[in-house]
C-alpha cells in the first residue's frame, strides 16, 4: 500500500528508530510515546486488521511482541509492559508495547511527541 507509513518504513522509504528487525517484522520506537520506550511491533506485510492475519502471521506477531516486551522490561525496569492493538490511527496491523508503572498510564491522551535525540537515546538504552 503506497500511502501507508508503516509500509514506507518497512520498505526503507521513511526513517524510523528501529530497535529490532527480521525479514518479516520490525519493532520501532513510537514517535508519540505514552511513556519512554513505547514501542510498536509491526509486520512488514500490509494488512489493516489483526484478525485478518493468517494463524501463522498472528502467532509470529505475538511471539515477537513477547520477545520485545521482555527486552523492554529487562532494560527499562517498569512494573509491567502494557499492550494495545487498535489500528485506527494507522490502518496497518501493529502492537503497541508500553512500559507501565501504573494502570492509568495506558492512555493515548498521554502521548507526547518525542525528539529524535530522545528516541535515539532510548534506542541505545534498549539495544545495549
Amino acid at each position: 500500500m503506497t500511502d501507508c507509513i508503516f509500509c514506507k518504513i518497512a520498505n526503507g522509504e521513511v526513517p524510523a528508530v528501529k530497535i529490532w528487525e527480521n525479514k518479516d517484522f520490525f519493532a520501532s520506537l513510537d514517535i508519540n510515546p505514552m511513556n519512554p520506550g513505547h514501542t510498536l511491533v509491526i509486520p512488514k506485510k500490509h494488512n489493516d486488521y489483526l484478525f485478518d492475519l493468517s494463524d501463522r502471521e498472528y502467532v509470529e506477531l505475538m511471539l515477537h511482541a513477547k520477545f520485545i516486551a521482555k527486552k523492554l522490561k529487562e532494560k527499562l525496569n517498569p512494573k509491567r509492559i502494557g499492550m494495545i492493538v487498535e489500528g485506527f490511527a494507522v490502518p496497518h496491523v501493529h502492537i503497541h508495547l508500553i512500559p507501565l508503572n501504573h494502570g492509568e498510564e495506558l492512555n493515548f491522551s498521554r502521548a507526547k511527541p518525542a525528539s529524535p535525540e530522545e528516541l535515539n537515546k532510548m534506542k541505545e538504552k534498549i539495544k545495549k
